[in-house]
């Protein structure tokens, strides 16, 4: 890796793809923009924070409050890729891939929830140049509440969706994904099974099997949100060590849970704005969660969804971003702003702003 490095793009290289300012990272962060486009026409870049850490940069406005969106368990950038153009009009919308997820190897690192929360720290305080609004599914959800309580200046504001928080008392969890779960906790078993199952189906029926557990409606997915995560299957299918990466976040994300004290104390505590959006068909996470914190937190707005399962960003994009954009223009103004960019070096608060080179990514 190499500190920042600022590349051009003729406008030939690709079509209809426009060239954007660096995202608002800090002049001569640990940062490296490599080999053009994702597939999607995205830009992405490395960062070195003890082993490479791939983000992918959806594009807005450079001035615009920054989103940064933190994936769920065995997710990657890709899960954004409904959402984030619905959100670029008017917000930068950037997407990091976690410790042995997406395109971030573990690199020796260990993958847990607390691990991947240090990840996310020393990103927020090493690359970025501005406190974002994070946005976080499930297990990313969880991160981020843990993220703002860990460093509340880090952070400007919270959209949790479907985060992995605490049942309720009283509240079961689904039969069939807690045979999935407790299945990991078994010595070698959990590595086993995702080897068996990759030799036993495509990449495509692996993808299929997983919308139906995490969707409550999977024909409602887009077909290029499917195409993408075949292929991100397909290169997982190729990572060493993927497997182990998964079993040890997994494992500790149902640690996280039955140890509920600290995660319910920070739902209690932190003081960020904060939008929380949660379908009512979610297997994973019952929606009996999202009405147990909307009882503890009434300064945080609750939105039930139903209908929708454990990914509303994948399965009704456009629903999620409405009540999203929608929050950031009113309860979460006051995150959004303090997202903004500083508008030149020199700022109130020290940090840079983004970088004016345009760039490309790898």
């Amino acid at each position: 890796m190499t500190n920042l490095e600022e590349t051009s793009r003729t406008d030939g290289d690709t079509p209809g793809v426009p060239v954007l300012p660096h995202p608002p990272v800090v002049p001569g962060a640990p940062v490296s923009a490599v080999s053009g486009q994702t597939a999607e026409g995205h830009r992405s870049y490395w960062a070195q924070l003890g082993g490479p850490v791939h983000f992918v940069d959806f594009g807005g406005p450079a001035t615009a409050p920054l989103l940064l969106c933190v994936h769920g368990l065995g997710g990657s950038h890709l899960n954004w890729l409904p959402l984030a153009p619905l959100l670029t009009a008017s917000h930068r919308v950037l997407a990091v891939d976690l410790a042995g997820h997406g395109r971030t190897p573990a690199a020796g690192r260990r993958t847990d929830v607390a691990a991947n929360q240090r990840l996310l720290d020393r990103f927020l305080a090493e690359v970025l140049a501005v406190a974002p609004v994070l946005v976080g599914n499930s297990m990313g959800g969880m991160i981020s509440l843990l993220q703002a309580g860990h460093r509340p200046d880090s952070v400007a504001g919270m959209i949790l969706v479907d985060p992995a928080l605490p049942r309720p008392r009283g509240v079961r969890p689904d039969p069939e994904i807690a045979r999935l779960f407790a299945g990991l906790f078994v010595p070698w078993v959990g590595t086993a099974v995702l080897a068996h199952r990759r030799t036993r189906y495509t990449p495509g029926e692996l993808v299929e099997q997983s919308l139906r557990r995490i969707c409550a409606d999977p024909a409602r997915v887009p077909a290029s949100a499917r195409v993408a995560m075949e292929r991100a299957q397909r290169e997982r299918d190729g990572l060493p060590d993927a497997d182990q990466a998964f079993v040890a976040a997994a494992r500790s994300v149902v640690w996280s849970l039955l140890r509920a004290a600290p995660l319910s104390r920070l739902v209690r505590t932190v003081p960020h704005p904060t939008l929380l959006l949660h379908g009512t068909a979610d297997r994973l996470i019952p929606v009996a969660v999202a009405r147990d914190v909307a009882a503890r937190r009434p300064d945080w707005r609750v939105e039930i969804l139903d209908g929708l399962g454990h990914v509303p960003m994948i399965e009704d994009a456009d629903r999620t971003a409405t009540l999203i954009q929608d929050w950031l223009s009113g309860e979460g103004r006051v995150a959004a702003d303090r997202a903004r960019p500083a508008p030149g070096p020199g700022a109130a608060t020290g940090r840079p702003a983004a970088a004016p080179t345009p760039a490309v990514g790898g």
